[in-house]
Formats: structure tokens, C-alpha cells, sequence
């Protein structure tokens, strides 16, 4: 008995559960940007290392804050005054440097009149005392966790990272992709494309896509409807950690993605999901090795690469949060009721509402390269009218925060 198309959660869910994170490695923090850190990862050092001054002005006793100061001295951002601030005396001091000995407050140097070494109070001290310093420890201390496993590291965690005092970092192995294309009625040349004909754009499409995320991608094809095509081309792809194609995986005459993966020896883990576009989506197994088979049409391939091969990429890459981030926006327009599939409408946001494109079909290009998010409609949902409140996924970065 043929199963029903599974609910996107579900989906998602049973492919992601197939996806068990790559062996660990390590690298240098350059080569670590875009990946998921594989263990927690704890401080080496105290972040600051001293009280440091946070303005310019000049470090005083908090017990003395009316003046008059001799002026003893400077303290500057890597070169700290040596000695130790007593009764009556003040020390000049710059944005990032090191508090002296016995000085507890800083002055700012708008609020104080120099003369010489003579230093005069004309303004308002700092309340508290301490306003102006930036404490030992403030950011974090040796030994604390300054970042979980499964975070993404970017440029702010590569320089957290850095400053607690480590070169390189634990994160998983990259991923080896390949992107096939398969179809008697793909041309690799797009410049030599018969009427039957239409140009083999799926393949460059998804492996743009994929490369958001750290992996390496080769691609094949485009590769004929024949068996024994299809066959070499999974020969070629034994050492990939997922193959993705596009095309042939729903139930015509000439859709043999399915029964090729069954000869080849994969285990079929599911076939359709409950969304438009995109109903035909396949997910299968052969030993370690994941594989998405993605419609043909443009834009359904790209819509279930979103929802499917970029989570699976994150996962093995051992991202905490591998799915793509939901946001609540407000329709800029009407949007008519919603069929009996969840569907995800190519859209346009401007950052405070959002307007679905004029054309939906599964084969308009056009409408999907104009579009930056994807609304999220429920199967059954009723008319909208602008200002009323739609979940979206935003296509940029693939949807990750």
C-alpha cells in the first residue's frame, strides 16, 4: 500500500536522524569560518588580564576625587606605568591601558584642566568611582566555556576564539557532495540547446547552494534517462558523503532515479513529502552515504535544497541548529486562500513586510531569482489580507541566523 506524503517536520526529522556528525578534526581558526565547533570550548586565558582604563583621562584615588594632582606619570594601551598612584597624585591614561598600582578611578579628560604636572578638576567625576574601568575578567576567565559545541563560527566567534587564547579548534570533517543532474531533455551546453531541450541549470543551481555551507561539491552530468547511465554515475559518487540529484525521481516512465538507487544497493528511506512545490522528494541510504533525490523543476530543487540538503550538510558538520530559522513578518498584500499542500511561496521582504511573487509555477526561474524568502503557508490557510501576520524563511545564508 502506497504511504502518504509525510508532513515537512516528520520529513526533515527521519533525514536528519540519518545524519550522524563526521569524525572530528582539527584546524587553524582561518580554516574553521562557516563550520560548527564539535566540543565545547573553554578559555586559556582571562579576558581582560588586568583592570584597563575604558576612556581617555587620567587614573586617581577614588578617596581623592575633588583634586588638585601632580601628575606622576603615564600609563598607555601595552606600555603600563610602573609605579604606584599615592595621596595627591594622578596618572595620564589611554583607552585600553593598564589601571596603576593604587588608582581605583578614572577621570575623563573633559572634566580636568592640565597646567604642567598640575591637574585641576572642572568638570563632574565619575559616579560610581569606577565608571570608567573595565574589570579584570570582565569578558571572561581562564577555565570558563566561551563557546558550546554545535555553534557556528564566524567572524565574532573566530575572534572570541582567539582571544581566549587558541590557534585552532575541534570541528567536524567537510562533507563530500555530489550534484547530479539527470534527463534526456537537459543540454550542458546552454548556448546549444534544441527546441526539446532546456539548459542543465539544476546542477550549477545546487551546488552554488550547498556552497553556503563548508563541503566539498562535485558535479555530474547532466546524466541521460537510462539505467546504465545512472548506474556509472553512482559508481562515480562511492566516496561521497551525500549525492544529491535533481530530476527523475517521481513515478513516470522515464523516472529511474528510484529504481537505480534500489539497484545500486540503497535502502529507500522515504518518497514524498507534503509540500508544494516539491511533493517528489526522495531520501534514501547506502551504508554511510545520504542521498536526496530532488524534483526536476527548477524551483522545487531549489526549494527542497533549502528544506533538505542544507540541514543534512549542517548536520554532518554537527550544527546544533541545523534547520533554517522561521520568521514572523506582515503580507504587503492580499494572498488568496491556500490549497490542500503546506506551500512555500517565493516572495520578496523588505525587512518589515513581505509580498509574494506574481508567478508561482515550479518552473519560473524568474519569479525564484527576484524572491529573497520563502512564505510559509499552511495547507488550508485562508485568505490574507495585508498587515496580517505569515511565517517566512529568508533565503539568504540559507536561512541560518
Amino acid at each position: 500500500m502506497k504511504q502518504p506524503p509525510l508532513p515537512l517536520e516528520e520529513a526533515q526529522a527521519r533525514l536528519l536522524a540519518l545524519a550522524g556528525p563526521l569524525p572530528v578534526e582539527q584546524v587553524e581558526i582561518a580554516d574553521a569560518l562557516g563550520r560548527y565547533l564539535a566540543e565545547p570550548l573553554a578559555a586559556r586565558r582571562t579576558q581582560p588580564a588586568a583592570d584597563l582604563s575604558a576612556m581617555d583621562g587620567y587614573a586617581v584615588l577614588s578617596s581623592e576625587m575633588a583634586g588638585p594632582w601632580r601628575v606622576i606619570g603615564e600609563s598607555a594601551a601595552g606600555h603600563p606605568f610602573a609605579g604606584v598612584v599615592g595621596s595627591g597624585e594622578a596618572v595620564r591614561i589611554a583607552t585600553g591601558a593598564v589601571m596603576p598600582a593604587g588608582a581605583d578611578a578614572v577621570i575623563l579628560q573633559e572634566n580636568l584642566s592640565r597646567d604642567a604636572d598640575r591637574l585641576q578638576l572642572t568638570g563632574e567625576p565619575p559616579s560610581p568611582p569606577g565608571k570608567h574601568i573595565r574589570r579584570r575578567g570582565m569578558d571572561f576567565c581562564d577555565g570558563a566555556e566561551v563557546l558550546s559545541a554545535g555553534i557556528r563560527i564566524g567572524p565574532a566567534q573566530a575572534a572570541l576564539a582567539i582571544s581566549a587564547g587558541h590557534k585552532r579548534l575541534s570541528v567536524r570533517r567537510k562533507p563530500q557532495l555530489v550534484v547530479m543532474d539527470s534527463g534526456d531533455e537537459l543540454s550542458a551546453d546552454c548556448e546549444a540547446c534544441a527546441p526539446h531541450q532546456i539548459p542543465a541549470s539544476n546542477g550549477v543551481m545546487l551546488a552554488w547552494l550547498a556552497s553556503s555551507v563548508p563541503c566539498s561539491i562535485r558535479r555530474l552530468g547532466p546524466v541521460a534517462d537510462d539505467m546504465d547511465a545512472l548506474a556509472a554515475a553512482l559508481e562515480q559518487s562511492e566516496g561521497a558523503d551525500v549525492i544529491v540529484t535533481s530530476g527523475g525521481a517521481s513515478v513516470g516512465d522515464h523516472d529511474l532515479i528510484r529504481p537505480a538507487l534500489e539497484a545500486w544497493g540503497a535502502e529507500i528511506d522515504f518518497w514524498r513529502v507534503a509540500i508544494k512545490p516539491g511533493k517528489p522528494i526522495l531520501v534514501a541510504r547506502r551504508g554511510r552515504q545520504l542521498i536526496l533525490g530532488l524534483p526536476g523543476n527548477p524551483v522545487s530543487s531549489h526549494v527542497t535544497a533549502f528544506l533538505f540538503l542544507l540541514p543534512v550538510l549542517r548536520a554532518l558538520l554537527g550544527a546544533a541548529e541545523p534547520l533554517p530559522v522561521r520568521i514572523v513578518t506582515r503580507l504587503a498584500e492580499s494572498l488568496k486562500a491556500g490549497g490542500s499542500r503546506r506551500e512555500f511561496m517565493r516572495a520578496r521582504w523588505d525587512g518589515s513586510c513581505i509580498a509574494p511573487q506574481s508567478v508561482q509555477d515550479s518552473g519560473a526561474l524568474a519569479a525564484l531569482a527576484a524572491s529573497n524568502a520563502l512564505i510559509d503557508r499552511p495547507a488550508g490557510a485562508s485568505a490574507g489580507e495585508p498587515g496580517d501576520e505569515v511565517f517566512a524563511f529568508l533565503l539568504e545564508n540559507g536561512g541560518i541566523a
